[in-house]
């Protein structure tokens, strides 16, 4: 069965093409600058080799229908007709309190995702416009809905409430939702297969790291709490985003500077985080080099991160009576040997053996980087958020 699986941002479309019975990916490639100048198609070859080219993509529709023309074409494509297809997975980015699990998409569905627009305003519309355009260029062929905030439906009201009037969390729905639910649950799932141990009967603490960066307590296969809350700006600092606040340093802000909500949301999401702390970057990278070169803003953002991390982390670990398990995912968790050593210096009282030798050996690569008989283990698993959404689509489908 061949499925496609596709990620629309606001300006943007990700895609991979999967045959599920040979486990592989056929096809891969990017859209980026949708409806703005410039605007291209970056593929990846199974071989490797790196395709771009360049047209006028007006909308996410034209988008679809650029990727699905490569697809079958004689040049870059691997399909000899789009009939091929089997199915479609979406990623959904909010699914509210409505979608605990992925579902076919029908009308219904779609009526629902559309009511979580207020939720998730940057996302659902542009994932809504792939699902769209999808009906309208295969007709017929399933679709999937799989949501970041699936996974963490399984947390219970006291750590999902927030402390506001209850009459608000009734009329607007203001709670904990949590995001990076596809790869936390790819990632705990992963490191138990590879440990061999039992995914029921575990407490794993997850840590997706990347220019977004959520932490996740998962206790016996279920998510029981996460960092990020109504949006993605809770919890971790992040490239730009500024993660847990003040919300009285909100508003002494916005009564200093005199500036009006839509002002004071782009300081804290867009020009806060690491890049806000340093002035250099949202990449860790460039933080790095600098603080190498001695500058303190740089160690200091470094330090930062590093200490909220860990703070989650032993919050977690109280929150389920221990752990057993720590992962590192995303950008920044696969490949910075520096953020993970960072994060686990002191963790020794958690039954944390770290070995730092072979944590700086490698670069996203599936490793356990404890010492043998380390108590807990801490890993690197690269996350596979489409391989999951395509399995997800696979399950549904069949």
């Amino acid at each position: 069965m061949k499925i496609l699986v596709l990620n629309c941002g606001s300006s943007s479309i990700k895609y991979q093409l999967f045959d599920m019975e040979a486990s592989d990916v056929i096809a891969k490639g990017i859209i980026e600058k949708i409806g703005l100048r410039g605007s291209f198609l970056k593929l990846t070859k199974p071989n490797g080799d790196k395709v771009k080219l360049e047209g006028d993509i007006n909308d996410h529709a034209v988008g679809i229908e650029y990727i699905l023309g490569v697809l079958v074409s004689k040049e870059h494509g691997c399909l000899k007709e789009l009939s091929e297809i089997d199915a479609v997975g979406h990623r959904v980015v909010h699914g509210g309190e409505t979608f605990n699990k992925s579902v076919l998409i029908d009308e219904e569905v779609l009526k629902e995702i559309e009511k979580c627009i207020d939720l998730a305003p940057l996302h659902n519309p542009p994932n809504l416009m792939g699902i769209r355009a999808m009906e309208e260029l295969l007709p017929g062929v399933a679709q999937v809905a799989v949501f970041d905030t699936a996974f963490h439906q399984t947390m219970p009201n006291h750590a999902y409430m927030y402390a506001i009037p209850y009459e608000l969390y009734k009329k607007y729905g203001l709670r904990r939702y949590g995001f990076h639910g596809t790869s936390h649950k790819y990632v705990s799932q992963r490191a138990c297969d590879i440990l061999g141990r039992d995914f029921k009967t575990q407490k794993i603490i997850s840590c997706h790291l990347g220019g977004g960066a959520s932490v996740c307590a998962i206790k016996n296969g279920e998510s029981v709490d996460t960092s990020m809350g109504l949006t993605p700006l809770e919890g971790m600092i992040m490239g730009t985003r500024s993660g847990d606040v003040d919300l009285g340093v909100l508003t002494f802000i916005m009564n200093k500077e005199d500036i009006g909500v839509k002002a004071a949301n782009a300081l804290v999401n867009k020009h806060s985080g690491v890049l806000g702390i340093t002035g250099i970057s949202s990449d860790m990278r460039d933080i790095e080099d600098a603080a190498a070169e001695g500058n303190e803003r740089a160690e200091l953002a470094l330090k930062m991160y590093d200490y909220r991390i860990k703070k989650y982390i032993g919050a977690y670990s109280a929150a389920m009576g221990g752990v057993d398990i720590i992962i590192f995912t995303g950008g920044v968790g696969e490949n910075g040997d520096i953020t993970r050593a960072g994060v686990c210096e002191g963790l020794e009282y958690l039954g944390v053996d770290f070995d730092n030798e072979v944590n700086a050996s490698f670069r996203a690569e599936e490793r356990v980087i404890t010492k043998p008989d380390s108590r807990v283990k801490v890993m690197v698993v690269p996350t596979d958020e489409e391989y999951m959404i395509a399995n997800d689509t696979l399950e549904l489908v069949k």
